[in-house]
This record gives C-alpha cells, structure tokens and sequence, in this order.
C-alpha cells in the first residue's frame, strides 16, 4: 500500500528565484498594513475599549443565540456572550457571561440600560437573573491595549536572544523579521476588514509567534547541518537545499493545521471567528515568512559555516561564507 505524499521525496524548487519579487512584495505589504493601522484604526472589541460585564444565572440552559437576538434590537454595539462552565455548578445553575461595549459618551452602561437587558433577557428565559455587573472604565482598556503590545513585543525580544544564543546574529535578525512581518501582516488583514480586536487576538497573535518561528527554526536547524556538510558549496545553495529537505515536513504540518482551523472557522460560531481567523491568516503568513523572508535576510547579511571545527582558543573557527 502506497502513502499518501503531498510533496515528492526529492524536490529542487529554486526559492530565490523571484527573491526580489518576494521579499520586495512583503516590504510592500508590510508597509500597506502599517498605513492601514496608522489611518483606519483597529475595530478594538469590549477588553480595549472599556464596557461592562453582567453575569447572569438561570435554571434553564443558557442559549447564547437567543440571548444574542434578544440584545440585538437594543443596538449595543458589540455584545459578547459566553456560557461558564464550571464542575461544580448543579444542573439548575447555568451561568453566562454578557460584555457589552462602552456606550458613547458614557463611563459605562447606565442603569436603566441594564434593566432593559435584563427584560429582553427574561423574555426568553424567565429564570434569568443578574449576580452581578462590573464595567471597565477607559483608564483600564488603555493599560490593556499597552500591555497587551508589550507582550508581543516582549516575546519578540525574547526570541531575538534565543535564535541569536542558539546560531548567529544573522539568523535572529532574518527570524525576528519574519515574525514582525507576520504580526504587522495579522494586524494589517484585522484593519482592513474591521474585524474585532481584543485580548483573544493579542493571543492568536502569541500562537502565530510560536507557530512561525517554530517553521523557521526546523529551517534554520537544517542550514546549519548542511553548512557543516557542505563546506564549499555556496550559501544560496545550501539554503535552497535546506528548504527543499524540510518541505514536506512543512506542507505537511501546515496543511494539517489548516484543515483543523478552516473546520473551527466555518463551524465555531461568532464567539471564536476572530481569534481562529486571526490563526489561519497567521498559518499562512508565518509559513511563507520561514521559506521566503527569514532565510532570504540570512543570504542578505550573509552568515558563517563549520560549527564543528574548533579553534585553538577552543571555540569555533568559521569562515565568511559569499553568497
């Protein structure tokens, strides 16, 4: 019996073929979703722009659609319902949670307002019940948005360090850039079509760091192996080789990763349509980062080779490498 393969056991693709047509179109793109970002703005969701929270209680099962149709005439804005689970809720205690979006000109919603939530609620379930209600004032929001670009900054100092301890300078630098392409690239798609952002976006971002530089360390890894074994042959080629070697492992594993999120994203509802988006876009985008921006940055900076050979102060001796 045959298996399956997505990619031959031997390929020799040319990935620096269109090199300028691809890194100079990524540039482009880059800086066509910073100027997105910079003039249209993100459509920030509940968490970056301040709102209030209601937790409701029932003893029938909580209906997260009907509570949603139920809102919707009161025009809101956006409105994020989910259901809590928790083992040691009884079965007559079926617990929700409500984020409503700040109203304009408002701190938070006021409370004539909440008590027109909670009819419309009791027209569908008359058991509900509010426990309790909480609003995120502007001064938080704002500390949220500030943190949450730190994180993602922070992460991508961190891996700057790790890639340049684990190879070279180079190839942290050709990581790093990936990744802020990725991340710039995310934010871009998220501009442009008003997609709601908040703090489950910061962590599809996180996982699209994570994904993306995993790819381009498999990459990297098997440069290094072959700058060892082929001591003479030109960088360019060992590169092109390295991604030819690793292809089928990267097909394979963001073909299979995609599959998974295309199901999530048609079948997982409204509540995680954002974040699984925000993956897929990321998959994609993080993919053609590792094959086409990271290693064409290391060619651009060039790089050095023969981890193995030692030199007499005991540590090791490369030699420039031309490309």
């Amino acid at each position: 019996m045959k298996r399956l393969k997505l990619v031959p056991e031997t390929t020799n693709f040319d990935f620096f073929r269109y090199s300028r047509v691809t890194l100079g179109g990524s540039v482009v793109a880059v800086l066509a979703a910073l100027v997105l970002w910079l003039t249209v703005g993100l459509n920030f969701g509940i968490d970056f722009q301040g709102g209030t929270t209601i937790r409701t209680e029932s003893t029938e099962a909580v209906d997260v659609g009907e509570y949603r149709d139920a809102l919707q005439p009161l025009g809101l804005g956006d409105v994020a319902i989910s259901e809590v689970f928790d083992p040691s809720f009884g079965p007559d205690e079926n617990v929700a949670m409500i984020r409503i979006q700040a109203q304009e000109g408002q701190e938070s919603v006021p409370a004539d307002t909440v008590s027109e939530i909670e009819t419309a609620l009791q027209e569908v379930d008359p058991s509900v019940s509010f426990t309790s209600v909480e609003s995120v004032g502007p001064k938080v929001s704002g500390e949220l948005v500030e943190t949450a670009f730190l994180a993602v900054g922070a992460s991508l100092l961190a891996i700057l360090i790790y890639i340049w301890l684990r190879f070279e300078w180079q190839f942290s630098v050709g990581a790093v850039a990936a990744l802020f392409h990725d991340v710039i690239l995310t934010i871009g798609i998220f501009s442009l079509l008003q997609i709601r952002f908040d703090l489950a976006t910061i962590a599809a971002l996180l996982t699209i760091v994570g994904y993306s530089i995993n790819d381009t360390v498999v990459i990297f890894d098997r440069v290094r192996e072959n700058l060892i074994k082929y001591k003479t042959k030109p960088l360019r080629d060992v590169m092109n080789l390295s991604v030819n070697e690793t292809l089928a492992r990267t097909v394979m594993t963001s073909g299979t990763t995609l599959i998974a999120l295309i199901a999530l994203l048609v079948l997982g509802g409204d509540v995680i349509r954002g974040f699984v988006f925000a993956i897929t876009w990321g998959v994609i985008v993080g993919t053609y980062s590792s094959v086409y921006v990271a290693k064409n940055i290391v060619l651009l900076l060039g790089t050095k080779r023969d981890w193995s050979k030692p030199d007499k102060t005991g540590g090791n001796q490369f030699a420039n490498v031309e490309s």
